[in-house]
């Protein structure tokens, strides 16, 4: 496979992964009360709250944008998106064997998050593995 081409497919799995978060910002910060409840929330608190994570969501992908851009030139931009990825699947995962019991819930909520992260550390891995030879090849 070219270069070109691997630098397309990685490209194509970035912007799956950036896709994914940004939908999920957009959501949160122009419905927030339809997820509040997921997360055992309520009232202008929840609205607020899921706004905020909204805004993280955002801050979060800064580095997705020129990972996209060029995966070869912009690869710590790709590691730190990867990185990224694992610390929410870290923490997501810390946060879900922490609850009590009876929150089922907010215990889906967390899984999904956790299998959302895990499915775009996996995808971004791909991304670094198709561009990692020719990265190399500048060397």
């Amino acid at each position: 496979m070219s270069s070109d081409a691997r630098r397309w497919i990685a490209r194509l799995l970035i912007g799956i992964v950036l896709a994914w978060n940004v939908q999920a910002a957009l959501a949160f910060l122009i419905w927030p009360s339809s997820f509040a409840w997921a997360y055992e929330l309520s009232g202008v608190p929840g609205e607020a709250a899921m706004r905020g994570v909204a805004v993280l969501f955002l801050m979060w992908n800064v580095p997705y944008v020129p990972a996209l851009w060029h995966p070869v030139r912009y690869r710590l931009a790709l590691v730190l998106a990867w990185t990224m990825q694992l610390v929410g699947l870290i923490g997501e995962s810390f946060i879900l064997v922490s609850l009590p019991s009876g929150h089922a819930t907010l215990g889906t909520s967390v899984l999904r998050f956790i299998l959302f992260d895990g499915a775009g550390l996996i995808l971004l891995g791909i991304a670094w593995w198709l561009t990692y030879r020719e990265v190399e090849e500048i060397r």
